[in-house]
């Protein structure tokens, strides 16, 4: 079995096994909400406060870094807002459309990228996320608001409360300050971390929704395509252009690979967004990944 099949297909297990559980009612309907809600606030922060605490913020590819995770996602956005206005898209629609292209799946990326590359791509990868999880929050907030106006304080709000992007400040803020991670406080949060990923791996396998890929199923099919093939030749061309070194590259091939993440479930509902069209393209999306992208990587590697 090659090295990228052998990392990755140990998350899709979890994954499965997830869906099995939950199908099984194990250990119970209360749990999964409540496992989404511990990793959510406390695993997952844990692990991208430590990451960036001891990243190396003066890495001299992080500016170009940065440049290519905005040009992408900036390029993706504009191509979703010519199709509205070509295709007259109502925001319940669109804002399903946007997050099913621009949000990923941070527990499978996260996992991946730890297993493949261990503690420097998982620096990258949280360096990314203190630049992609804002952006993609305030898209997603404005494309599901888009016909009701939307004030500012209202798009600023869920990005100000968000648990990962505060998580990623403080991280930034305590390493910037010199501040060290001794007397057991590292290793408190890489015990907190180590239980992040493979339960969140579980959660994404909980909500999978195969009875809502019924009907439609051109909007899926092209919305797939773009998120799992679309966006990560984009992302490889902006990495080819601006040179990023091999693992910059790899990283961020890997993430605009994703499949969307299953916290746009929650978010369309409570914006009045198509839930049942987020919960289809979440299922086909984290489906289809489990052949995407060892076959991307493998492309491209």
């Amino acid at each position: 079995m090659s090295p990228l099949l052998t990392a990755l297909w140990p998350l899709f297990a979890l994954i499965v096994g997830g869906y099995l559980l939950r199908r099984l009612n194990f250990p119970g309907e209360a749990f999964w909400p409540a496992a989404e809600r511990l990793n959510y606030f406390l695993l997952f922060p844990a692990l991208l406060f430590s990451s960036l605490a001891s990243a190396p913020l003066d890495n001299p590819a992080l500016p170009r870094l940065a440049l290519a995770v905005l040009l992408g996602l900036g390029v993706g956005w504009a191509g979703l807002l010519l199709l509205r206005r070509l295709r007259g898209w109502p925001a319940a629609r669109f804002g399903a459309f946007t997050q099913g292209l621009l949000r990923f799946n941070t527990y499978l990326g996260l996992a991946a990228i730890g297993s493949l590359f261990g503690s420097a791509g998982l620096t990258l990868a949280a360096l990314m996320l203190a630049l992609m999880v804002p952006a993609v929050n305030l898209m997603s907030v404005w494309a599901l608001t888009a016909e009701r106006g939307t004030s500012l304080r209202a798009l600023l709000l869920p990005v100000l409360k968000n648990p990962l992007i505060l998580a990623c400040l403080a991280g930034a803020l305590v390493n910037l300050a010199g501040f060290g991670l001794g007397g057991g406080v590292d290793r408190l949060l890489g015990l907190l971390a180590a239980a992040s990923l493979p339960l969140g791996l579980l959660c994404v396998g909980a909500a999978l929704r195969p009875r809502e890929l019924a009907g439609e199923l051109a909007a899926l099919g092209w919305n797939c395509a773009l998120r799992l093939l679309g966006m990560p030749l984009l992302a490889y061309a902006v990495a080819r252009a601006l040179h990023l070194p091999a693992l910059e590259s790899s990283v961020l091939v890997l993430f605009f690979a994703l499949p969307t993440a299953p916290t746009a479930y929650v978010l369309t509902r409570q914006l009045g967004g198509d839930s049942q069209l987020m919960a289809a393209l979440i299922t086909l999306q984290t489906l289809l990944a489990a052949l995407s992208l060892p076959l991307l990587l493998a492309l491209l590697g």
